[in-house]
């Protein structure tokens, strides 16, 4: 059997916050659901009841720091506390998946360990739940 021909590897992609690109800063994107669920186990025989809650998602993102105009730590300190929309594309390509949507954007660290690349690693609270679409 043929490997299945949707899988890739994360490079070519593509992350915008607003109109603004910012990919070439970033080595993790992760939009992550966090889904609520509880079963519990009846005193019978293979007896459970469960309920699975609507999911709050995530935007999880580890890159450079760059405070500098045109940096992502630039533009999150700056609109801080705001909402932004959001483009992300594992792939580059046209008719390749890319999922949109608006998160709030929070101020990112600052500094990091002597003769180190100054890094940030954030979760940005998504709003609702991501849009799936395909690129134009």
């Amino acid at each position: 059997m043929s490997a299945h021909a949707g899988a890739f590897k994360m490079r070519d992609c593509l992350f915008k916050l607003g109109s603004t690109t910012f990919t070439n800063q970033l080595w993790v994107a992760l939009i992550e659901p966090d889904t609520p669920f509880e079963i519990k186990r009846t005193l019978v025989p293979d007896g459970a009841v469960a309920d699975v809650d609507s999911p709050t998602w995530t935007f999880k993102i580890s890159g450079l720091q760059d405070h500098e105009t045109g940096g992502l730590s630039d533009f999150l300190w700056d609109n801080a506390g705001t909402q932004q929309t959001f483009e992300f594309a594992p792939r580059v390509g046209s008719g390749k998946v890319k999922f949109t949507g608006t998160l709030y954007a929070v101020h990112p660290k600052i500094g990091g360990d002597q003769g180190e690349w100054a890094q940030d690693e954030l979760e940005l609270p998504v709003i609702g739940t991501p849009t799936k679409g395909t690129q134009a």
